[in-house]
């Protein structure tokens, strides 16, 4: 396919595309003529694989060169999810400490919020990397949240953790079947960094309906009140005038 095909099929304009060739993330497509090239499938799937870390993932171009030639050594399923996943920024806490090791309060509740992290992993039993970004972004979250005075340990967030571990399940379930990294890579991706807030909006909507059904009485209340305020926001009614006043 020319250029032109590969850009409509990818979704990537050409300027961009020409970028990626020249940095390298794209290899060149087969010389057809001065200034012409050929583009196949496996150009077309990295380039969908590129986007995905450069516009989804939010890294930077040094960043994806690094995950790509991971990516082109031999790795098994474990070492393909493991560059993916360990490339990909963690979730900001919105705390001081977000993605990174420090978080408020100082080194040493940065250290406790560390130290309950390790626990609940160690409690879930999980097999967890000490540099995995995400042991370090699960600190800087209790940091976080022990700012606002919500001090979370780990058997309150125990709960949670087993029902992320059947997510996590589900997760690796929609991987089952897929043999090719470079295609594995691109789904694990965007199903991470896709998918999340989907998740997190389902919480919301899971939340609004143990809500309705734990508190019917209050939400009747409420859409009484609404009701009252909307009354009381809507126009009154203009009197006439006549030459002698209001009729």
């Amino acid at each position: 396919m020319k250029m032109s095909e590969l850009s409509r099929r990818s979704g990537v304009a050409i300027p961009t595309i020409k970028f990626y060739l020249r940095e390298g993330l794209l290899p060149a497509g087969h010389a057809t003529a001065t200034n012409q090239a050929d583009y196949d499938e496996d150009h077309l799937r990295r380039l969908r694989l590129v986007r995905a870390l450069i516009s989804f993932g939010n890294l930077s171009v040094t960043a994806t060169r690094e995950v790509l030639n991971a990516l082109s050594e031999p790795l098994d399923l474990y070492h393909t999810l493991g560059v993916t996943s360990y490339a990909l920024r963690p979730p900001a806490t919105g705390a001081n400490g977000a993605n990174g090791t420090e978080g408020p309060g100082g080194t040493s509740e940065s250290d406790d919020c560390a130290a309950e992290a390790t626990t609940l992993i160690d409690r879930m039993g999980w097999s967890v990397g000490d540099t995995s970004p995400s042991r370090t972004a699960l600190a800087a979250g209790l940091c976080a949240l022990r700012k606002v005075g919500a001090d979370f340990t780990a058997d309150d967030l125990l709960p949670y953790a087993e029902l992320a571990e059947g997510t996590a399940r589900v997760d690796l379930d929609h991987l089952a079947g897929i043999d090719d990294r470079i295609d594995v890579a691109e789904r694990a991706l965007v199903m991470t960094v896709l998918l999340e807030p989907v998740l997190a909006t389902l919480r919301r909507l899971a939340q609004e309906n143990e809500t309705t059904l734990r508190y019917p009485s209050t939400m009747e209340k409420t859409d009484e009140a609404k009701a009252f305020h909307e009354a009381r926001r809507a126009p009154e009614p203009t009197a006439e005038l006549s030459a002698d006043g209001p009729v």
